[in-house]
């Protein structure tokens, strides 16, 4: 009899990668296992997941909004309703396991499931443990965590580190230097900056980047900006007539972009910090303020405490970004100290880790 397994949450796609990559190494494991996934409506996810090929079902759930608390008037209305579509769609599809990734749609998921005695299970991807994984983790069958030091959030006995799951197309790139920057139309002799804000963008990187887009050409260098959406047409009219700048809201083929990259602006999301240290490339991190926790800030501490990347605190990046990127680039020796202590970080199968003791856990 084939297993069923539901996978909880998104957002963004730091909750959704990871949880697609468990998804198919699930599916390469036992070909015959059915899989859904429950996520937010008009989120991200709802977008993303058919597109990997499999089904989603939405649920009418928002978080709670830190920089507006007007707007989380109708929250308790939504929760309620989220619950009462988490009942029908758990009832309906009666799974063997829940996976929670983190985002909206993970809490009411495995709160139900627990409820009914269904094994859940969830991957805390950050340093820092965000406050409904903690409360689902007391009940949980089994705890997957991204680094050590986590014991403070979780019970011990359920912990187990996998490191992060990293898509495959990434994990198990072939693609050169001089294949990413034909990909992206650019120059085999100037060295190439890579910047990316999430799936959604990040306004500080993105000011940053604007107000300091000649220095680029100044220090002969090139540009791969990825703007998110709501920047994405100020970013386009600013590289207007830029030969040495590519700008998009999003990149679809992140290999090319990580092949082609001497170093890298990022947000300090566990997501991308897992891509990158793959990558293995000199990275200089821009955490955002407002995620919950502060968890990453936190994220992007724990690589600077091991001399693995570089930070600019997100208010002081308008000031000091582009300035300390052109620094690293002059600096080949401190490009190489980074490169070497942030490729030791790197985890590539935590998604067969992840799949292989779910698996297990749920004969």
């Amino acid at each position: 009899m084939s297993v069923k397994i539901m996978i909880a949450g998104g957002g963004t796609g730091g909750h959704i990668f990871p949880a697609i990559a468990i998804a198919n190494a699930i599916k390469k494991i036992k070909p015959d296992a059915q899989i859904l996934f429950v996520g937010a409506k008009g989120k991200m996810e709802m977008e993303k997941v058919p597109q990997a090929g499999y089904e989603i079902k939405g649920l009418d759930i928002a978080g709670f909004n830190r920089s507006s608390l007007i707007k989380n008037i109708g929250l308790p209305f939504k929760l309620v309703k989220s619950f009462m579509q988490v009942r029908t769609i758990i009832n309906r599809f009666k799974p063997d396991a829940v996976i929670g990734v983190g985002g909206y749609s993970s809490f009411p998921v495995l709160r139900f499931a627990q409820s009914k005695g269904i094994k859940t299970f969830i991957h805390e991807s950050n340093s820092f443990a965000g406050k409904s994984n903690i409360m689902l983790g007391k009940k949980a069958t089994k705890i997957f965590v991204a680094t050590d030091d986590m014991s403070k959030f979780f019970t011990a006995e359920k912990l187990m580190i996998t490191g992060n799951p990293v898509r495959k197309a990434i994990s198990e790139s072939t693609v050169s230097h001089e294949e990413g920057l034909k990909f992206f139309g650019l120059n085999a002799d100037k060295k190439t900056v890579l910047v990316v804000g999430g799936s959604l963008g990040a306004k500080s990187i993105n000011e940053a980047i604007d107000a300091g887009i000649d220095e680029f050409e100044k220090n002969n260098l090139q540009l791969i900006w990825q703007t998110g959406k709501p920047y994405a047409e100020q970013g386009k009219a600013r590289a207007n007539g830029k030969t040495n700048v590519w700008v998009n809201d999003f990149i679809t083929q992140m290999d090319n972009a990580y092949a082609a990259a001497d170093v890298i602006i990022s947000r300090a999301g566990a997501m991308a910090i897992a891509e990158i240290c793959l990558t293995a490339k000199p990275a200089v991190f821009v955490p955002y303020p407002f995620a919950a926790e502060d968890h990453q800030t936190a994220n992007a501490k724990s690589l600077v405490e091991k001399n693995a990347a570089l930070m600019v605190k997100d208010d002081e990046a308008k000031q000091k970004l582009v300035g300390s990127i052109v620094a690293l680039l002059n600096d080949e020796v401190k490009q190489n100290e980074l490169k070497q202590n942030i490729a030791k970080l790197a985890v590539a199968d935590a998604d067969v880790v992840v799949a292989e003791e779910i698996l297990k856990l749920i004969k």
